[in-house]
């Protein structure tokens, strides 16, 4: 059975078993990265969540779909590889957001997109995919037979045609353990402050992980998903809309606690895929949102298993090396992704990201 009414955002909001099943498509890797980052910095995952919640609600009934509400995975892949402090991922957000909003609202979004190229996004997505697999390695080898176990479930779930999932799954394996090792958790309301986990720290690290984050939010968060909108729901709108969106989610959701967030063309195809086609869907994974951050805290997530939260980031790590991937479509571009990506892995996302952007104008003039 399902229940719908007409949002101010030109579409309806609708309340079924499809809108429910179609959020969870946004969390495949939400989540799993969410966990990561609390377990491997300071940030309150509490409060996350309660951002995550609301501003999926919000830009649900705004836009009236299914519109993804991801992490800005560059900066939060480099903060859970110890790249950056949760203070400098903090500034580094902030920056981020003050240029989208800039940007988005001067129409320039689409003139960057145009200077940055996609090879050089893809490269960014690639270099981030190769740290976060070192990281995975890293904290598997800990507890190898736990870390067997988890990948034996993910390949099990994948073969059974279940491989978008299998990252939840191993995730809930994970959250059962910690409880049982911790007990069940008192559940309690994230205390309102400003800049509870520590006020941002601008610093070289800040700033080059905040240029390679821009280029990825550009092509992926903003052009891509206005194009998807389009091609998936009917709909149009914007890249520079999306970009303002953007803005004000993260200069509103870090000061008090909260994560850089965007929107994105794969959850926004993943909710499709799962069922979703209104913003209902958003607001039944924001509610869900809010109730995990009254028992996401403290003993439970310290007491989770980090082998496997080592198989979660190698279940993101291959998504998102595939995302880099899948829309490369000569040799020269697949070599092009991979040397930016190795250098970013290698030597430092931003400037993996500064060169590629050179390189790729250079090429593209000559040409």
């Amino acid at each position: 059975m399902a229940y719908s009414f007409r949002s101010e955002a030109h579409a309806n909001l609708e309340f079924s078993a499809s809108e429910l099943t179609g959020a969870l498509g946004d969390s495949v890797t939400v989540l799993p990265l969410l966990v990561a980052l609390a377990a491997t910095t300071s940030v309150s995952l509490p409060h996350v969540l309660v951002g995550f919640g609301v501003f999926q609600i919000l830009w649900g009934i705004y836009y009236g779909l299914p519109l993804s509400v991801e992490p800005m995975k560059a900066l939060i892949g480099l903060a859970i590889v110890g790249a950056l402090t949760y203070t400098e991922l903090a500034a580094a957000g902030l920056v981020v957001g003050g240029v989208l909003l800039l940007v988005g609202h001067l129409g320039f979004v689409g003139r960057l997109q145009r200077v940055v190229g996609e090879p050089v996004v893809r490269g960014v997505q690639f270099a981030v995919a190769l740290l976060l697999l070192e990281a995975a390695v890293d904290l598997s080898i800990g507890n190898p037979p736990i870390a067997v176990a988890g990948l034996a479930v993910v390949g099990l779930l994948a073969l059974a045609g279940y491989r978008g999932g299998s990252a939840l799954v191993v995730l809930g394996l994970g959250g059962i353990a910690a409880v049982a090792t911790a007990g069940l958790p008192t559940p309690g309301v994230p205390g309102l402050a400003l800049f509870p986990a520590g006020a941002p720290t601008v610093s070289t690290a800040a700033i080059e992980g905040t240029v390679a984050q821009l280029g990825m939010t550009v092509g992926n968060a903003a052009i891509a998903t206005a194009l998807l909108c389009d091609d998936l729901y009917d709909r149009d709108v914007s890249a520079d809309a999306l970009s303002m969106s953007m803005g004000v989610t993260c200069l509103a959701a870090i000061p008090l606690g909260g994560v850089p967030m965007c929107h994105g063309s794969g959850g926004l195809a993943g909710k499709y895929a799962f069922g979703a086609r209104t913003g209902g869907a958003n607001v039944l994974l924001g509610v869900g949102y809010l109730a995990l951050a009254l028992v996401a805290g403290g003993a439970v997530l310290a007491a989770f298993p980090m082998a496997i939260l080592g198989v979660l980031l190698a279940a993101v790590a291959l998504q998102l090396a595939r995302a880099a991937y899948d829309p490369v479509s000569d040799v020269r571009s697949l070599a092009f992704v991979v040397g930016v990506g190795v250098v970013g892995a290698v030597v430092n996302v931003g400037v993996a990201f500064g060169l590629g952007a050179v390189v790729y104008v250079g090429l593209r003039q000559r040409r």
